[in-house]
């Protein structure tokens, strides 16, 4: 039912979502790709997986994996873009971070192999749900939904609301500026690269908790489509984030409804050349500033 398809493709657009706001939380402070963000965000699937497989319980093993993968972010930061601090260096940054993140993908082949590694989740848990309306619903996809969502809130409260938040949307106005303020910016700095890696690791958990495996090879797609997400939401733009990842979502869960399957993997793409030539800045970005909006 189409009904179905939509609740799915909310689902896994709130995914999309999550990876595309650590890249544009970097992105608007720093003004840098992050290449290495996807492979945090795969990794973080195969941390959360052998957690779970020790015996931890779920909650447990997503907790381990924000904290592993924000931690890994930390190390990004430190190699590839601590010295590269000038907007002259954006190559040489974001290449560095591509390079740690091939290094990723390969010691995680090396440590489970190429092959998907299952996540050995109950068949109660899978199958556990209810009907509404004629609608089913999965009490594990709705669980993974909530967390998500509420995790996009905490960040909304934490940009808007605190005062780490306050610092990271003025490093991201001016640096210099900030700097004269008072603000810490190298420390900003490593809180935007924790908060973005923990939050694309917890993401890699949720995503192997809806398809019951984890493979090396996810974080480049994922990640590809969430930079497309981004220049479809506006660079630097919380909202256009999540509005992007969702929109994503729903198109690719209609697109299989409509027996249109074989075009669900480029219908961000189509949406991206669609957006950018209506509105070039993306549906929430600025063309003349680089910010971070909640």
């Amino acid at each position: 039912m189409i009904a179905d398809q939509i609740v799915n493709g909310v689902i896994l657009g709130s995914m999309y979502a999550l990876v595309a706001l650590g890249y544009t939380l970097v992105f608007g402070v720093l003004d840098k790709l992050n290449f290495a963000h996807s492979e945090v965000f795969m990794l973080g699937g195969y941390v959360g997986l052998s957690w779970f497989a020790l015996g931890a319980p779920l909650w447990a093993s997503v907790v381990v994996a924000f904290v592993i993968c924000g931690l890994l972010g930390l190390f990004v930061e430190l190699v590839s873009f601590r010295k590269f601090t000038g907007r002259d260096a954006q190559i040489t940054a974001s290449l560095s971070s591509l390079a740690v993140g091939i290094v990723i993908v390969d010691l995680v082949q090396k440590h489970w192999g190429s092959e998907p590694v299952s996540l050995p989740l109950p068949v109660e848990l899978r199958t556990a749900g209810f009907t509404f309306m004629g609608v089913t619903f999965n009490w594990l996809k709705l669980g993974i939904l909530g967390f998500t969502l509420a995790l996009m809130a905490g960040l909304h409260v934490l940009v808007s609301r605190t005062a780490l938040g306050r610092n990271i949307r003025a490093v991201a106005d001016n640096p210099t500026s900030a700097t004269l303020m008072g603000v810490d910016v190298k420390r900003v700095n490593q809180s935007t690269f924790f908060i973005a890696s923990a939050l694309a690791g917890v993401a890699g958990v949720l995503l192997a908790m809806r398809t019951g495996f984890a493979t090396s090879d996810i974080g480049l797609s994922f990640g590809l489509k969430a930079l497309a997400i981004m220049g479809i939401g506006g660079m630097g733009d919380l909202r256009g984030a999540v509005v992007g990842g969702l929109l994503v979502g729903l198109l690719e869960g209609l697109a299989f409804q409509f027996g249109l399957g074989r075009i669900a993997d480029i219908a961000v793409w189509i949406l991206m050349i669609f957006v950018l030539l209506v509105r070039p800045a993306g549906l929430f970005g600025n063309a003349t500033a680089r910010d971070v909006r909640a």
